[in-house]
C-alpha cells in the first residue's frame, strides 16, 4: 500500500507578504493594521494618550493659577506687577515644557507596543497586550532614554541658533530677523534628513534588543537604500494627519463663537453661553486627541514595515520570515526569534530581487545552506568514426571503376 504525506494547510498570511513591497504597501498596510488588533493598538493608545493629556492638563493648571494667583494682590502697571507678570508666564512654559516631556514617555510606551504588535501581525500572529508588554520591557528605559536624548538635543540647537539670532538682533535688528529666518528654513531640510535616518531605532531596539548607539547605526544603515521612500512615508503620513487635525479644529472653533453669539446675542455674561462654550471645545479636543492616538499608531507601523522591508531587501529577512512560520504551523516549539536570527548580515544586493526573479534563485542568501559546488561531470570523448569497409568482389569479376 502506497504511503502518501499528509496533507498540511497553507501557512496563515500576515499584513504584509513575505518579500520586499513597495512604498504604496507600507502606506496602505499602515492604516490596515489597525484592524488587525485594534484593542492593543488603537484601545491601548486612546487610554494612555487620554491619561497623558489629562495629567498634564491638571498639572498645568495647577502650576498658571498658583503663579497667576499672586497679581490679584498687585496694582496693575507698576514694577512689581509686571516682574511678576513675566516671572509667572516663564514658570508656566518650562511647566509645559517638562510636563509635555513626562508626558512624551507616555507616548514612547505606545509607540513599542505598537511595534512589537506589528511585527507579530507580519508573521500572522495576534499578541495579546501583556505579550506585546513582555517583548517591549527589556528595552522600555532605552526607549526613554531615547527620547530624552533627542529632545535635549533639539533644545540644545534651538537655544544656540535662537541665541545667536537674538544677539544678531540687538545688534542690527533687521541683521537678526534676517539671521532667525535663514535658520529656521535651514532646519527644516536638517529635520526631515535626521528624521528619515533615524526613523527605524525603535524598531532595531525592539525587535533586535539592542542598545541607542548600536540602533542608530543600525537605522542609519538599513535607511542608506531606501532614503527616499522612507522620506515621503514621514511627510505623507505627517501632512495627511496635519490637514484631517486642521479639519477638527477649525470648524469647531467657529462653531464655538457662532453658538457664544447665539446663545448670547447681546455679549453679556450668561451661564449658558459658557457651558456651550466649554463643550464644544471638550467635542474639539476628543476629536484633536482621537486624531493623534491614530497618527501615533500608523506612524509607528509605518516605522516597522519600512524596518522590515529594509532588511527583507538587505539582510535577506523574508526567508527568516518564512521559514519560521512554517515551522511554527507545522508543529514546531521554541523556536528562535526571527528578527534576530540574521541581524546584521549582508546579502548581496542582486540576490535580494522578488522571489521568482534569475537572481533570487541563483544567489543563496547568507546565513543559508547551499549545495556545495560540485565540478561539471566529464563528457567523454566522442569515439571518431570507424573507417568506411573496403567493397568485397567476387572471384574473377572484373574490377570495379574506382
Amino acid at each position: 500500500m502506497t504511503a502518501y504525506p499528509a496533507w498540511t494547510p497553507a501557512s496563515r498570511a500576515g499584513i504584509v507578504p513575505l518579500h520586499p513591497y513597495g512604498f504604496g504597501a507600507i502606506l496602505g498596510r499602515s492604516f490596515v493594521a489597525l484592524r488587525h488588533n485594534p484593542r492593543v493598538l488603537l484601545g491601548f493608545a486612546l487610554i494612555v494618550q487620554t491619561l497623558a493629556y489629562l495629567i498634564v492638563s491638571a498639572a498645568l493648571a495647577g502650576v498658571a493659577i498658583a503663579s497667576f494667583a499672586r497679581l490679584d494682590t498687585l496694582v496693575e502697571g507698576t514694577d512689581e506687577f509686571d516682574a511678576v507678570m513675566t516671572g509667572s508666564i516663564a514658570l508656566t512654559a518650562v511647566a509645559a515644557l517638562v510636563l509635555g516631556a513626562l508626558a512624551g514617555t507616555l507616548s514612547v510606551l505606545v509607540q513599542g507596543v505598537v511595534v512589537a504588535e506589528v511585527a507579530s501581525a507580519v508573521v500572522a500572529e495576534k499578541p495579546t497586550l501583556r505579550d506585546a508588554w513582555r517583548r517591549v520591557r527589556p528595552v522600555f528605559l532605552r526607549l526613554i532614554g531615547y527620547a530624552l536624548l533627542t529632545l535635549l538635543a533639539a533644545t540644545v540647537v534651538l537655544a544656540v541658533l535662537g541665541g545667536i539670532a537674538v544677539l544678531l538682533g540687538l545688534v542690527l535688528l533687521p541683521l537678526g530677523i534676517l539671521t532667525g529666518v535663514l535658520f529656521a528654513l535651514g532646519l527644516i531640510p536638517l529635520y526631515l534628513w535626521l528624521a528619515t535616518k533615524l526613523f527605524l531605532v525603535p524598531s532595531a531596539m525592539i525587535l533586535e534588543g539592542i542598545g541607542i548607539r548600536r540602533a542608530i547605526v543600525r537605522s542609519w544603515v538599513l535607511t542608506r537604500r531606501r532614503f527616499w521612500p522612507t522620506l515621503g512615508v514621514i511627510v505623507i503620513i505627517s501632512l495627511a494627519f496635519g490637514a484631517i487635525g486642521q479639519v477638527i479644529s477649525l470648524p469647531l472653533g467657529l462653531l464655538s463663537g457662532g453658538i457664544s453669539t447665539i446663545v448670547s446675542p447681546t455679549g453679556a455674561d450668561d451661564t449658558g453661553a459658557l457651558i456651550a462654550f466649554i463643550v464644544v471645545q471638550l467635542i474639539g479636543q476628543v476629536g484633536i486627541l482621537l486624531v493623534q492616538c491614530v497618527a501615533v499608531v500608523v506612524q509607528a507601523t509605518s516605522a516597522v514595515l519600512v524596518y522590515v522591508d529594509a532588511r527583507m531587501r538587505v539582510e535577506g529577512l523574508d526567508h527568516d520570515l518564512a521559514v519560521y512560520v512554517e515551522a511554527r504551523d507545522a508543529g514546531a516549539s521554541d523556536l528562535p526569534d526571527p528578527y534576530r536570527v540574521g541581524a546584521g548580515r549582508a546579502v548581496d544586493p542582486r540576490a535580494a530581487a522578488m522571489p521568482g526573479s534569475p537572481a533570487a534563485e541563483a544567489a543563496p542568501r547568507a546565513g543559508t545552506w547551499a549545495a556545495p559546488a560540485w565540478p561539471a561531470p566529464r563528457v567523454p570523448p566522442v569515439p571518431a568514426a570507424p573507417p568506411e569497409p573496403t567493397a568485397w568482389t567476387a572471384p574473377g569479376s572484373p574490377p570495379s571503376a574506382s
